[in-house]
């Protein structure tokens, strides 16, 4: 009989390297393979396990809501998906929401939603979108046109027109692409992809300022760094600055796939039946769940905790005594440890160790643990990539 990574190789189409274990079950912070071992989880499922592994009030709410109502489609009311949509527009800027089912989805309504603003607001050709160097916004066909890099958008081409880009936290160069042709500016807050660099507030300034100007439209890509990530819920409170669309996913869904694109109704109001759709977006499962992970990391005591917690992490990486190490940065619990070497290496050393990690780029090693990581985990963490950068120091 196959193995599962045979059967994975020659049935699963392969656009993903995968780790050469099977994992089985978690619990918390842990994760545990076929064999048994345990691995402590500082990749959260790429920014989605915010509450951890199995978590019991998920669980619960999955297993009352599915025996009760699992789809109905969009053509018909269910309380799960108002009162989610309630709590989205109560905890942000947001008047409306568009559900879909993952962030880059979301991207693509988000696109759609500018263009037909600006087209039904202004007239038709002001199509122009604006995004940025390092971005990373999908790989659906709107989205990857929004994401400027060569190996993922060579094989594609042509892409979606009408895209320009300009250097991440370049206030000048961006000022200079924004002009009465753009109908959008895409930016992460945090670009987590791109090296997990934070936007400075200066540069999110003159987006804001840029956009009003040539009534284009600010939309915010908090896929990754939103839902309590940075140490607020949002990203954007960072600095203050709003913008008229947002993009959220990831950790929203507490493991299960969901997709938001939060608007305000200046936006909304050109939108109408019809325009957009999706068959399970806003199932009453998945929005169950989420209103359950949006109260909990909305939590004061939550968002607490991940200050503390990014204070120490970042303390003790610190402390890491290897020359290989250029740069640590980050913003809440969205760390990234910049290198002079190739990471994978240090990933690969990592599941020896019993460790998942994970890179952002050749040359950084993204930290994105479990919102619920407490110093124990930390002491684990720093204890092991200790460890490890002293076995590739010596060797």
């Amino acid at each position: 009989m196959n193995s599962i990574p045979q059967k994975t190789e020659q049935y699963v189409l392969g656009t993903y390297a995968r780790a050469p274990f099977v994992l089985d079950h978690g619990q918390d912070m842990y994760l545990y393979d076929t064999g048994g071992k345990r691995y402590l989880d500082c990749v959260s499922g790429i920014s989605v396990m915010a509450l951890g592994h199995a978590d019991p009030e998920i669980t619960a709410v999955v297993n009352e809501q599915i025996a009760q109502l699992s789809h109905v489609c969009n053509l018909y009311h269910t309380a799960p998906h108002a009162n989610l949509a309630e709590a989205l527009c109560r905890s942000s800027f947001a008047d409306k929401v568009y559900f879909a089912n993952s962030g880059a989805e979301a991207i693509e309504a988000a696109i759609k939603f500018a263009r037909k603003y600006a087209r039904v607001t202004l007239g038709p050709g002001k199509t122009q979108i604006v995004a940025f160097s390092g971005a990373f916004h999908g790989r659906t066909a709107g989205a990857l046109a929004l994401t400027p890099r060569e190996k993922y958008q060579a094989p594609f081409r042509p892409l979606m027109p009408d895209v320009v880009y300009a250097p991440f936290n370049d206030v000048g160069a961006a000022q200079k692409v924004i002009g009465p042709q753009t109908c959008a500016v895409f930016v992460e807050p945090v670009q987590g992809e791109g090296g997990i660099h934070p936007a400075t507030p200066e540069f999110l300034q003159a987006l804001r300022e840029a956009c009003d100007r040539y009534r284009a439209l600010l939309v915010f890509d908090e896929i990754q760094c939103g839902m309590g990530r940075t140490g607020t819920l949002w990203a954007y409170e960072h600095n203050g600055i709003t913008p008229d669309m947002m993009a959220v996913a990831k950790a929203l869904g507490g493991g299960l796939p969901i997709g938001a694109t939060l608007l305000t109704d200046r936006v909304a109001a050109v939108l109408q039946p019809g325009d957009h759709g999706s068959t399970f977006a806003g199932g009453p499962v998945i929005c169950r769940v989420a209103e359950v992970v949006l109260r909990r990391v909305s939590d004061q005591t939550m968002l607490d905790h991940v200050n503390a917690m990014s204070s120490l992490l970042m303390a003790r990486l610190k402390q890491l005594s290897s020359p290989h190490i250029t740069d640590i940065r980050g913003l809440g619990l969205m760390i990234g440890v910049e290198m002079d070497i190739d990471v994978l290496p240090l990933i690969t050393a990592g599941h020896r160790y019993g460790v998942l990690l994970l890179n952002a780029g050749p040359r950084v090693l993204r930290l994105l643990p479990p919102l619920i990581i407490t110093e124990e985990h930390i002491n684990e963490l720093t204890e092991t990539l200790d460890s490890i950068l002293s076995e590739f120091a010596a060797s």
